[in-house]
């Protein structure tokens, strides 16, 4: 197992390569934003599936969030985050295409685990998803992931802390505090739709 710290993976991130870290759900494959084909690769992913980006606070994901769903993104995530709430929000016109879905949206969320949160300090926001081959169950132990993806570099040190095993919950933004369950996941949120 290739173990790093989150100065290392810094490194290994800004060479194009994706890092694998825990998170409070389930565990992350991450890259940075203009490296994105990358996790697509290593997972096998169909392109067509977007990513999530991750960051460790409101104001470094703001940015990326368009300027109708701002105060709405604001008000959600001071509520859910960090935590297991996948926010899917109409992007900002500034953003590159490689970060949105053919719909123009993306994914974000700030996750509620002290080594992701640390990591994304140090690396600025990161587009992630689940650590395993896309359509297969991937495993939620360090070990187990590591011999899916044997050469990718993993944040250390480990064992990782306990993280729930179950995805976060995903929340599509349709309009002015009109807000739709896309997935039920590990935060229940009945009180937005």
């Amino acid at each position: 197992m290739n173990l790093v710290n989150c100065k290392d993976a810094l490194k290994t991130l800004k060479s194009g390569l994706p890092i694998i870290f825990p998170t409070d759900t389930l565990p992350a494959i991450g890259c940075l934003p203009k490296f994105s084909n990358i996790i697509y690769e290593f997972k096998k992913r169909d392109r067509n599936k977007p990513l999530i980006l991750m960051g460790s606070e409101q104001k470094h994901l703001i940015e990326y969030v368009h300027e109708s769903a701002k105060e709405d993104y604001k008000k959600v995530a001071s509520k859910y985050w960090p935590g297991a709430l996948t926010i899917v929000i109409p992007a900002s016109e500034k953003q590159t295409v490689n970060l949105t879905s053919n719909d123009f949206t993306i994914g974000l969320r700030i996750p509620n685990s002290f080594m992701a949160l640390s990591l994304l300090r140090e690396t600025g926001p990161l587009l992630t998803s689940s650590a395993n081959i896309s359509g297969l169950k991937g495993s939620i132990t360090v070990e187990g992931i590591a011999l899916d993806f044997p050469s990718v570099k993993v944040l250390g040190p480990t064992p990782w802390g306990k993280s729930s095993g179950k995805a976060s919950t995903i929340i599509f933004w349709r309009k002015s505090g009109d807000w739709r369950l896309i997935r039920e996941g590990e935060v229940s949120v009945r009180e937005l739709y």
